[in-house]
């Protein structure tokens, strides 16, 4: 299984997790969206993301990202963009014009909501089934996502706890995605990230 950590903010904190012993393999960093405590400006991404470790991927966090935005992050280094609120078509658009792998976020309250990932089948790279809480990090109930083949890659994200019994999500997802549960007092907590981080581990042995 692997992992990935979004929502970091700081310099700091990006450093001390690109130089772990078992770093995730994506770093997410919200980029359209002032609602979240963790949005950052294009100064910031630009800084943040020029810090670069081989084989770990950055990922821009993108909520119904309109052409604007889109043109300004284009030559950050990122790539992935992560997309909420994306219909299929515009999906498909992004991704070709920026030349960008592509996480389609679905959205999940109810049942019926994950059979949406299938539209997104031939568009995305992953598929990052998530509650519908956006900054606020709502669970759902992770039973819904037996019936869904692991013929795609898959990440899972929503009230996961850096402490969980990581193992217990194997079976239905491929990327585990965290923010809110590392964090002490609105910032990420190194302590957190590490215990998180070993507990991926444990699970790739």
């Amino acid at each position: 299984m692997d992992s990935k950590i979004c929502g970091v903010k700081d310099i700091c904190t990006l450093s001390y997790i690109l130089n772990h012993k078992f770093p995730p393999k994506f770093i997410g960093f919200i980029t359209n969206y002032p609602k979240s405590k963790r949005n950052l400006n294009i100064q910031t991404l630009r800084a943040l993301t020029k810090k670069k470790r081989a084989n770990i991927n950055y990922v821009s966090v993108l909520v119904r990202p309109d052409d604007k935005i889109l043109e300004k992050i284009k030559n950050l280094n990122f790539k992935y963009y992560q997309l909420y609120d994306v219909k299929p078509n515009r999906a498909y658009f992004i991704k070709k014009k920026y030349r960008k792998k592509i996480i389609s976020v679905i959205t999940v309250k109810k049942t019926s909501d994950v059979k949406k990932y299938k539209l997104y089948l031939k568009i995305a790279d992953i598929i990052l089934f998530d509650g519908k809480g956006y900054e606020k990090s709502i669970g759902f109930n992770h039973n819904y996502l037996k019936g869904v083949p692991r013929s795609f890659k898959s990440m899972l994200a929503g009230n996961i706890k850096f402490n969980d019994n990581l193992d217990k999500f194997s079976k239905i997802t491929d990327i585990i995605d965290i923010s809110g549960s590392l964090e002490t007092s609105g910032k990420k907590d190194r302590s957190k990230i590490d215990i998180f981080l070993k507990n991926i581990n444990k699970i790739r042995k």
